[in-house]
């Protein structure tokens, strides 16, 4: 595998080029996301609520792509000692993980380590990655020399939430300043929003009826091309008069062509359909799948500014940084003060068992859990950096909860290697 060179490896935690504010908190006035006003609100003490972890709280332009300035970087070989140590740390149903690790903290010596990375599961909501890649590949191919005009797409068009939502219990934020509060519930037809709020929502809240509604945007985007948007009632009888095969059609163009378009392989990374049933009852699509593997070379290729362009990599990344709840992995303790790039997923089915109560995340015929993380810690002047992929299917146990735990002790363990001589290590 080709190796950095000293001179480059330095620079690898330097500042990068690529600043172009969007977001988070700081970024209500460029974006229109209106939930970021209630947290900055909430960051200068104005409003109640509404707190987030230290390291939520980077401003935009300290969201950088930490590899821009090293396009040609591959994965190291895999340090079998690394990985004997994270076998190990995954326990008895090791066997049952597959994780991807890159260690950057140490500039000089990356070290990058996997176990099981080949082996393929649904992403559940960590397929919303490939729907934002698909946006902002669309947009770029629309637009290849005008980012200001995609700029104007993500702000200025308006969507209204239709029948496309049904049915999703995730709850969404919705800032109230006449109130001063951001309640929360789930979206409901009528709800209106930017392209840019249901991008955050898909990705923050996780919202399938979100990422839904995205996605129908991404399919008008690639119909009407640079007409788009489009008024209610040709949008309206696109999808009425459209044959449900050429839907289908144009639905996976839209999906599946920017996977390959960016050098990933489409049969270990993809999202095949909407999230929604009523969104798959109206366009028909295909199965969705993912490896640790080919998520980590998504993270990877993001952070070189290789994801479409420079501009669409930065913004896919912030659409990752966590100003919210942290939940799952993102929550351990350890990575409080760390700024943490961040994407989750669940499935989860039961049976009838003696002796077994089905409950969220503990199925015991399926209990589906991925987690992809960028950390950088401390935020804002970060000695640790390093990108970690992980899938499970660990039956009867809560999912969540395990997936946490290992963040905590794969931070400690990346910390203490380090601090090792480097003949121990």
């Amino acid at each position: 595998m080709q190796k950095f060179s000293r001179l480059m490896l330095g620079t690898v935690l330097a500042t990068c080029m690529s600043s172009v504010g969007a977001f988070p908190i700081d970024g209500y006035a460029e974006t229109g996301i209106e939930r970021l006003e209630g947290f900055r609100l909430a960051k200068e003490g104005k409003v109640a609520g509404n707190r987030l972890e230290p390291g939520a709280y980077l401003n935009s332009d300290q969201i950088q792509l930490r590899m821009e300035l090293h396009p040609d970087f591959e994965f190291p070989a895999v340090d079998a000692g690394l990985t004997r140590k994270i076998v190990a740390m995954l326990g008895p149903e090791a066997k049952h993980y597959s994780i991807s690790v890159l260690d950057l903290s140490d500039a000089y010596h990356p070290v990058f380590a996997e176990h099981n990375p080949e082996v393929r599961r649904n992403p559940g909501s960590v397929g919303k990655l490939m729907v934002a890649l698909a946006v902002f590949q669309t947009l770029a191919d629309l637009y290849p020399d005008d980012i200001a005009a995609r700029q104007r797409v993500l702000k200025d068009t308006k969507i209204t939430a239709d029948a496309f939502i049904r049915v999703d219990s995730h709850d969404v934020p919705f800032w109230r300043p006449d109130i001063n509060r951001m309640p929360r519930r789930a979206l409901r037809v009528g709800d209106t929003g930017n392209l840019w709020m249901y991008l955050d929502w898909a990705m923050s809240a996780s919202s399938n009826a979100a990422a839904s509604m995205v996605i129908k945007q991404l399919m008008l985007l690639k119909h009407f091309g640079t007409d788009y948007p489009v008024s209610a009632e040709q949008e309206a009888a696109f999808f009425t008069d459209t044959k449900k095969k050429e839907l289908g059609d144009i639905l996976l163009d839209g999906l599946l062509t920017p996977v390959t378009d960016n050098g990933l392989d489409v049969d270990n990374l993809r999202q095949g359909s909407l999230f929604t049933a009523e969104g798959k009852r109206r366009v028909p699509g295909t199965n969705s799948i993912a490896t640790t593997r080919e998520l980590m070379h998504y993270l990877l290729l993001m952070e070189q500014g290789k994801l479409v362009d420079p501009w669409s990599s930065l913004q896919i990344k912030k659409l990752m940084y966590m100003t919210q709840r942290r939940i799952r992995y993102a929550s351990s303790p350890k990575l409080n003060d760390a700024a943490v790039y961040f994407k989750s997923g669940s499935l989860y089915r039961c049976k009838p068992e003696e002796g077994f109560v089905c409950k969220k995340y503990h199925g015991n015929v399926e209990n589906l859990m991925n987690s992809v993380a960028i950390v950088e810690s401390p935020a804002g002047e970060p000695q640790m950096f390093y990108m970690v992929t992980l899938t499970s299917n660990v039956l009867r146990k809560n999912s969540a909860v395990e997936h946490q735990t290992i963040a905590t002790r794969l931070h400690v363990l990346l910390r203490g290697l380090r601090s090792e001589p480097a003949a121990a290590k």
